[in-house]
């Protein structure tokens, strides 16, 4: 079925999604967009999580992660590589300047199904977080479990988020670094409840990758205010490590990255993962 990527030409060609109709006419793009595309389907693939006539939400926040996620999956279903419905849905947090209208109008131009949910979880955030702390964890629960309900409301078996290879690696570091266990962020799990996946298709792709097929879709792209006025994020230091060691060592985001696929549980020391205690030499053989 990956073979069908082969043909990925520039928008204007019949048979292409709305969203492809007015895309960049050049080789660099067309390998670009193949090669997200292959990474995503592969994910998918490797990972089993479309199950055919299975309805997904796809989280889309007005990020370039959220558009390139939902971008790509109406790719593949529209080529027929994605037996899902899909139906976008952004939370709408309540942050002051918020564009309301830029969501609403670029997924009905398009012709992709959507929900727009309110739910002003920024005040909570605000009122709950001390002044100098992090947002971000209160922040992202309040919205996940938004999202959970929308998504059961909707009939759908999977939340799809568009958490990337980087975003995999920082939380690595972040787990290595301060929370003295080794964990990334899974491509597929299920929620305490045991009713809904998250999906992270494309956990494979690079980040580099993404910013420049988001910025040649020219998608309308909306900051976060709320954890992007915060420095000294830790998150952001793991970013700024991982940024180092690329310029140092070319190529290391992607060997680390193979590497959390690649695990031996025997050369490592946790007894919960691999029975040390049944490992005893055989007797030795009379002289």
């Amino acid at each position: 079925m990956l073979d069908q990527l082969d043909d990925v030409q520039d928008g204007a060609q019949a048979g292409a999604h709305p969203l492809f109709r007015d895309v960049p006419d050049s080789v660099a793009f067309r390998k670009l967009r193949k090669r997200l595309l292959r990474e995503t389907r592969e994910t998918i693939a490797r990972h089993a999580m479309a199950r055919p006539g299975a309805r997904w939400l796809v989280g889309i926040s007005g990020g370039k992660d959220s558009y390139i996620l939902l971008s790509l999956l109406l790719d593949l279903q529209w080529r027929g590589l994605l037996p899902v419905d899909l139906l976008a849905c952004n939370l709408d947090q309540g942050q002051p300047g918020f564009p309301k209208h830029v969501l609403p109008d670029f997924l009905t131009a398009n012709g992709i199904a959507h929900r727009i949910e309110y739910r002003d979880t920024y005040s909570v955030v605000k009122e709950k977080v001390p002044a100098g702390s992090t947002y971000c964890a209160l922040c992202s629960r309040l919205r996940r479990g938004n999202l959970y309900r929308i998504a059961r409301e909707e009939g759908c078996e999977a939340l799809v988020l568009g958490h990337h290879r980087d975003d995999s690696l920082e939380t690595f570091f972040l787990n290595l670094f301060h929370g003295a266990k080794l964990a990334a962020m899974p491509p597929k799990l299920l929620n305490d409840e045991g009713d809904m996946l998250v999906l992270r298709p494309l956990i494979a792709c690079a980040e580099d990758d993404i910013a420049r097929f988001a910025a040649a879709m020219r998608f309308p792209i909306i900051p976060c205010d709320l954890c992007g006025s915060q420095d000294g994020l830790q998150r952001n230091a793991m970013k700024a490590f991982l940024a180092d060691m690329e310029r140092s060592h070319p190529g290391r985001r992607e060997t680390i990255a193979k590497a959390l696929g690649n695990i031996n549980p025997s050369h490592l020391l946790d007894p919960r993962q691999f029975d040390f205690a049944a490992l005893v030499p055989k007797p030795k053989e009379p002289s």
